[in-house]
């Protein structure tokens, strides 16, 4: 019974190092991917060990894929919350809206407008990059001056220039000066 519970707890701790570590992958963090990487073997062949150690106890089996599942749940709940990157957000609404546009610029958003051509009339499209972490907040904010506004984000791989450029190195920059003086 201690062995299935030891198992089960490695998997919460498993699933979720994975999930991030594929993700820390994907957006090219190499060297926080890599030690992930090394957590995620310590705990696999400690937990994995458990199991083939005793191939005819099923409790440890069960405790292993049920550990594996809540882990994964446990790992999109992680992973949702950190909005590791960036998101490209294009809004399509009927017509221009100014209103809808010094909203989200106010608030620190980026966007770009365009007319645009749809199947049978012309749209407007409002184009943004946002860190992912408020992707929701940017959303909310269409919606609440275009209800019926037509919204697709998408996650970039990599970008160059633009105003999110400039508002990382400035930050950076920062950073930078603070480290200096202190």
């Amino acid at each position: 019974m201690v062995q299935a519970l030891i198992i089960f707890v490695a998997q919460l701790l498993f699933v979720p190092v994975l999930t991030l570590r594929t993700i820390m992958m994907v957006k090219g963090m190499k060297e926080k991917a890599a030690a992930m990487g090394m957590l995620e073997g310590i705990i696999y062949v400690g937990a994995l060990g458990l199991v083939f150690s005793d191939l005819s106890n099923y409790l440890n089996m069960a405790s292993y894929a049920l550990g594996f599942g809540v882990g994964l749940y446990i790992g999109a709940i992680i992973e949702q919350k950190l909005a590791i990157g960036y998101v490209t957000i294009e809004v399509n609404i009927m017509q221009r809206n100014e209103e809808l546009t010094n909203r989200l610029r106010e608030v620190g958003f980026s966007v770009s407008t365009a007319e645009v051509e749809g199947m049978s009339s012309s749209r407007f499209r409002l184009d943004c990059t946002a860190r992912r972490d408020r992707e929701r907040e940017f959303i909310d904010i269409v919606n609440s001056y275009e209800p019926s506004a037509f919204i697709v984000s998408f996650e970039p791989r990599n970008f160059k220039g633009g105003y999110i450029t400039k508002a990382m190195k400035k930050r950076k920059d920062n950073f930078l000066k603070k480290k200096m003086s202190a």
